[in-house]
């Protein structure tokens, strides 16, 4: 039997204020650092400069539902960083996708939440990912297959400015716009920064938005944090893209670790787990209801 059309898409939901995503993603970045403390690993850097769009994605732009996981015109979304699985877990929990209770599971031996999102595992993972450079690919043909059954459904895959450095991603980039998919929308997280240091001091990208548009790609570039214009972005990224039959790459300029200011802009926490110690701190930045509660309890 087909499956049934979805009575709630998340693309119809009013989209909040910029402060009532602020809030939503404050506690998003929370749950992310507390199932990477527990688990003693994981990537807080690399989560922290993506869950801005992420939640901009799943709460209030692409097309799916809970009770429906498997509706067939659902849009689709693939994680090529695969290490920034934190974060995903996070919004699939907000979702619902994942239960609450599963927060604790991360990387845990038989866990659901493995160290990189597996299809298996997970309702709303689509592809499993984790090889650099593949996520593209596989977003390339679902795009195709979704063309060719003549479905509405949108196909956003993101991927890492350090996996950009992968020859795959640049093949990928060719069939995007040989084979004009005019229903792919791809974001790069443009945080500069990747495990060894920065990006440019280890396989200069440049200018990545000049590079997608020399392959025939609609290019946009935003600042990765800002909520309407990541909004606008996106809506603008599809309403192009159908017109103009061309696949569209967001450059997001973003900031690794954002929201814990001694991660910030640090390549040491790409793919490191906080201690104790620190992970008092970042609470104090995320969280300080939380670490205020904490000092009075240990005095």
């Amino acid at each position: 039997m087909p499956n049934p059309t979805p009575q709630i898409e998340r693309a119809s939901r009013p989209r909040p204020t910029v402060e009532e995503l602020q809030e939503i993603t404050r506690k998003l970045r929370v749950d992310t650092l507390n199932m990477i403390f527990e688990a003693q690993s994981g990537h807080p850097g690399s989560s922290f400069s993506c869950i801005d769009i992420l939640t901009c994605l799943w709460s209030y732009v692409m097309k799916h539902d809970v009770n429906h996981p498997d509706w067939a015109d659902r849009d689709r979304f693939v994680m090529s960083k695969g290490h920034g699985a934190p974060a995903l877990y996070a919004v699939l929990m907000h979702e619902g996708y994942i239960p609450r209770e599963e927060i604790h599971t991360l990387r845990q031996v038989h866990s659901n939440l493995q160290g990189h999102p597996a299809s298996k595992y997970v309702k709303g993972v689509d592809v499993s990912t984790g090889s650099l450079g593949q996520g593209l690919s596989a977003a390339i043909g679902m795009a195709l297959g979704l063309r060719l059954n003549n479905s509405p459904a949108h196909v956003y895959c993101l991927i890492g400015d350090g996996e950009a450095q992968e020859g795959q991603i640049w093949e990928a980039a060719l069939s995007g716009a040989g084979h004009k998919l005019h229903n792919l929308t791809a974001i790069c997280d443009r945080n500069t920064l990747q495990i060894d240091g920065c990006t440019e001091n280890i396989k200069p990208l440049g200018d990545i938005g000049r590079k997608f548009d020399a392959f025939n790609w609609h290019v946009i570039e935003i600042p990765g944090h800002d909520f309407n214009k990541i909004f606008e972005a996106l809506d603008y990224a599809k309403q192009y893209s159908n017109q103009n039959h061309v696949p569209t790459m967001i450059v997001a300029h973003t900031t690794k670790g954002k929201g814990v200011s001694f991660m910030e802009n640090q390549a040491g926490w790409h793919g490191k787990a906080p201690n104790a110690e620190q992970m008092e701190l970042a609470l104090k930045d995320l969280a300080p209801e939380t670490y205020f509660k904490r000092l009075q309890e240990a005095q």
